[in-house]
């Protein structure tokens, strides 16, 4: 279609800059670029690419960033490519450092809002790896409501060690096993220069795999996308395929609202429930809906994950890491099994302009594999998150529960304000089987920034500790953890929650099947402790932590700054 006869709509917001006598200086500005007058009448379409060489999750980005502009070119649209901010979870964990990743989460949101607003861009398209990135770039596109697609950099490769597939999980593991003296710092070091063999995102179903799942299944990236590794050369042919794809929806003029609906959020949290995914998909998928106006709650998670099985033999709780699944038709090979017990709206509206069920019919799977169960022969016959309450977490609380449904835990509380003083006390081996730890002032606010403890639950599973030591916090966990680990607890000690009251030896008990987690206090008890609790002073009063720490709000809804 020649420049000169595209509909109005696909250049809606670029238009503002270019069209007109009065609109000359933005023009010569822009072939100071390198533009033609020809391609000042094309549509424009901002590339949001996340490089960075802070992770391997988003070193390689660029090439695909690259490959998306020529589809985008290819269509007849001019691309504008720019940068944003990542922090690795993997990297700063255990760290002051760990306390600005949630924080990133809300950055790169707003940044590529600005660019793509302020630039009058009339598409979105972001490239992104590591686990914030991608709540990020959805929140951004749901916020502008531009033509979107979302493409993620796909996970790291499995490294080898001792003839067995390995990763960072059981990296972060294995420092508890060597403080307890079952693993040689010889084999220790000899496991991290093995355990990730190249670029890509963690390996197993951790964060940033649950929320490339995620997006996949909510139809804002193109089939197989969540499951393909970042090796894979199909990785190259999908960018330049997102880069038409945009072009696509700009002529239809589909936008993340129309795709984005109550519909499509519950078979996200359906797929990741099904699969055992990580806790912080409850805090993103939240932040996410708000930004389209769609009221999504705790307690929807709950009520699906109770009526969904758990089918995913996958990581951390498992044995299968998502280059596992890539090779069995991915994705889809979960949602043909959920699609086929009635358990998605299939015929929920995707970027590819057709339905859900339409994505997933059309791709190869093998039925004959490990990785994912049978609907009627299921690891556990409900999901892989829970949704706790009680007089511990009036306002929720979070734990994986996947392998773990049915188990009560009761013990006597080995309290911690903040997260160094617990892991320093289980690596020198002061917490024992039947304890109940508890760390708090960690929440959104307190922290802030509600970093996650992958060092404190790696380190009590590497001691052997994993099925008898519970955890509870107002913090969050990495996708990697697993365990009676249990988090997000609302309101947070920050505000006065009731974690905040609890004692050194106070009996809690935590019902995964009865979905509660107590103190064994009376009401009269835990008032009077309220009556004489007082707010630690904060840990930071400049910068962006402050600032964050004034805006943000609950765990239970989001943990967003608006």
């Amino acid at each position: 279609m020649a420049t000169t006869t595209r509909p109005a709509h696909m250049r809606h917001r670029s238009s503002e800059l270019v069209d007109g006598p009065n609109r000359a200086p933005s023009r010569a500005m822009l072939m100071a670029m390198g533009l033609t007058q020809d391609d000042i009448k094309k549509p424009f379409v901002a590339i949001a690419n996340l490089a960075s060489d802070v992770t391997p999750c988003n070193v390689h980005l660029d090439r695909f960033a690259q490959a998306a502009k020529e589809g985008v070119r290819a269509a007849d649209g001019v691309p504008f490519e720019f940068g944003t901010i990542t922090v690795s979870d993997g990297i700063s964990m255990g760290t002051e450092g760990m306390k600005t990743s949630l924080v990133s989460r809300e950055v790169i949101a707003d940044s590529i809002e600005l660019v793509t607003f302020g630039e009058r861009m009339d598409g979105l398209i972001t490239i992104a790896g590591c686990d914030k990135n991608m709540p990020g770039c959805m929140m951004a596109m749901a916020r502008l409501n531009v033509p979107s697609v979302f493409m993620y950099g796909g996970a790291i490769m499995p490294g080898q060690f001792k003839g067995k597939d390995v990763n960072i999980q059981d990296v972060f593991e294995a420092v508890g096993a060597y403080a307890t003296g079952d693993m040689s710092l010889e084999d220790l070091t000899a496991l991290e220069c093995v355990a990730c063999p190249g670029e890509g995102s963690c390996a197993g179903l951790f964060t940033a795999n649950t929320m490339s799942t995620s997006i996949e299944v909510l139809g804002m990236s193109l089939p197989g996308d969540a499951s393909i590794p970042a090796i894979d050369p199909r990785k190259l042919g999908e960018a330049r395929d997102v880069g038409r794809t945009l072009m696509r929806l700009l002529e239809e003029d589909v936008r993340p609202r129309d795709i984005l609906t109550k519909q499509a959020f519950e078979n996200a949290i359906t797929v990741a429930v099904s699969m055992g995914g990580s806790t912080n998909s409850v805090l993103h998928l939240i932040a996410i809906a708000r930004e389209v106006d769609i009221e999504l709650t705790l307690d929807d998670f709950d009520r699906i994950s109770r009526n969904t099985p758990y089918i995913a033999d996958m990581k951390p709780a498992g044995k299968y890491v998502m280059s596992d699944l890539s090779r069995y038709g991915g994705i889809a090979l979960v949602m043909k099994r959920l699609l086929n017990a009635g358990l998605l709206h299939g015929d929920a509206m995707t970027i590819t302009g057709k339905t859900l069920r339409e994505n997933v019919e059309a791709v190869e799977t093998i039925e004959d594999q490990p990785v994912i169960y049978q609907i009627d022969a299921p690891r556990a016959p409900t999901g892989g998150l829970a949704i706790l309450r009680g007089n511990i977490a009036p306002d929720g609380a979070v734990i994986k529960v996947a392998g773990h449904q049915e188990r009560v835990f009761e013990g006597p509380a080995r309290v911690f304000d903040q997260e160094p003083a617990a892991f320093q006390a289980i690596q020198r081996g002061e917490v024992k089987a039947g304890d109940i730890v508890v760390i708090r002032y960690e929440g959104p606010k307190g922290g802030p920034g509600m970093q996650e403890m992958l060092s404190v639950t790696a380190a009590i599973v590497g001691q052997g500790l994993g099925e008898d030591v519970a955890l509870i916090t107002d913090g969050r966990f990495s996708g990697a953890s697993h365990g009676p680990m249990v988090g997000h607890v609302a309101p947070e000690a920050a505000v006065g929650g009731p974690i905040a009251l609890l004692q050194e030896g106070d009996i809690v008990i935590l019902d995964i099947p009865g979905r509660t987690l107590n103190v064994n206090l009376s009401e009269e008890e835990l008032t009077d402790r309220q009556a004489n609790w007082q707010p630690i002073p904060p840990n930071y009063t400049t910068g962006a932590l402050a600032k964050y720490a004034k805006l943000v709000s609950s765990a239970s809804q989001g943990a967003v700054t608006h």
